[in-house]
C-alpha cells in the first residue's frame, strides 16, 4: 500500500507531541482538568498513545486502527482545551481568541485522520 505523505508527516505529529509528555510532562499536566483523576498518570497514558498511535498509523495493517485511535483520542482530550479557555491559569498566559481557535483546530485534526479510516 502506497502510503501519501500526509499520512507521515500526521504520524510524525502525533510521535513527537506524545514524546513531549515525557520531556515536559508539567505543561501537559497543568492543563488536566482537576475533575480527572491521576494527572500524572493520564499524561503519561496520553504521551504513550500518541506515541504508539503514530507509530501504529505508518503501518499498513494497522493505519485504519490507529486513525480511529487518534480520533478516539482527540475526543477524549478535548475537556483540556475547554479548561484553559475557561481557566486563567491552565491558558497558559495565551490571549483567549487562540485558547478558542483550538477547539475547531481540534475538529480539524479529527477530520484529517478521518481521512485514514
Amino acid at each position: 500500500m502506497n502510503f501519501p505523505s500526509h499520512l507521515y508527516i500526521m504520524a510524525l505529529i502525533y510521535f513527537v507531541a506524545g514524546v513531549n509528555h515525557f520531556r515536559n510532562p508539567r505543561i501537559y499536566i497543568k492543563i488536566i482538568p482537576p475533575y480527572f483523576p491521576n494527572p500524572k498518570l493520564l499524561n503519561i497514558i496520553s504521551g504513550a498513545a500518541e506515541m504508539i498511535l503514530g507509530i501504529a498509523l505508518i503501518i499498513p495493517s494497522l493505519s485504519n486502527f490507529a486513525a480511529w485511535g487518534v480520533i478516539a483520542l482527540l475526543a477524549a482530550i478535548f475537556p483540556t482545551h475547554l479548561y484553559m479557555y475557561f481557566d486563567k491559569k491552565a491558558g497558559m498566559g495565551l490571549p483567549k481568541w487562540v485558547l478558542l481557535l483550538r477547539m475547531p483546530l481540534q475538529l480539524g485534526l479529527i477530520y484529517w485522520a478521518y481521512q485514514y479510516t
